[in-house]
Parts: structure tokens; sequence; C-alpha cells
């Protein structure tokens, strides 16, 4: 199924105490990546290398819109990037898509932008902590 993105949220905390994070225009889901083990050895077949999984990574999600304040997701990202904090976070899809990101991470990044001719606007990035979980409702 194609869906469009309009009505995607971003939101920190969990449950009912989650906040949406206003204004956004892009959203990334988590980049995950897997490191690999070099296993070689002098009796491989073929001359080519040979590897097995290791550590998976989160990755990072990052996002970003038109920077307001007075917003309280925004403010509650601020707030999570000054304090330190690991928070929940969780990447809605439109209800149609019955698709959703839950995951945890620490907020690296929050930068406001003013240009000329462009509303002002900001950017966040949160550094996944653990193993992010695509969930997915029937």
């Amino acid at each position: 199924m194609t869906q469009r993105a309009l009505g995607t949220k971003l939101k920190i905390g969990s449950g009912v105490s989650a906040v949406a994070i206003g204004g956004l225009k892009s959203i990334s889901s988590p980049s995950m990546s897997q490191e690999t083990i070099d296993v070689t050895t002098l009796d491989s077949d073929g001359g080519y290398r040979e590897f097995i999984g290791s550590f998976k990574d989160g990755g990072e999600v990052s996002a970003s819109g038109f920077f307001n304040p007075q917003n309280e997701g925004q403010a509650a990202v601020y707030e999570a990037l000054e304090n330190s904090t690991d928070e929940d976070f969780e990447i809605e899809f439109p209800a149609a898509m019955k698709a959703k990101w839950v995951f945890r991470g620490v907020v690296t990044a929050y930068n406001t932008s003013a240009e000329l001719e462009d509303a002002i606007s900001f950017e966040i990035t949160i550094k996944v902590s653990g193993k992010p979980e695509l969930k997915i409702t029937q």
C-alpha cells in the first residue's frame, strides 16, 4: 500500500503522556546497521573473505520543521538535550498504514536556522539507544 506522509508524527514520551513534536516537515526512520566480524581462514573457499554478523546499531533519527518555542513537543526535545536524558520516542505513521517505530533515544543535536526568504526552521537528531521496533497493528 502506498501512503502519503501527511499525518505522520514524531512523539516524545510514552503512552498517553507522549507529546507530538509540532511543525515537522520531515522525519527519518532509525538508520539501522550491523557490524561484521571477519572469519576468513587460510582454508576459506575461493580466496574470498568470509564474515558473520556482530553488533547492531539503531542509528539515528532526524527531523526538521518550523521552529516554535511554545510547542510542547519542541520544548520537550530541547529539555531532553539539556538534561542529557534518554527518552521514549515513536514515529507514528498515518492510521491507514497501521505501523509505527518505537525506540529509546538521546537527543544529540537541536539547532535553529533563520534565512532571509524562509520561515525560521529547526532540526533535531536523536541517537537510537537499543533496539528500535517496527510495530504493525491489525
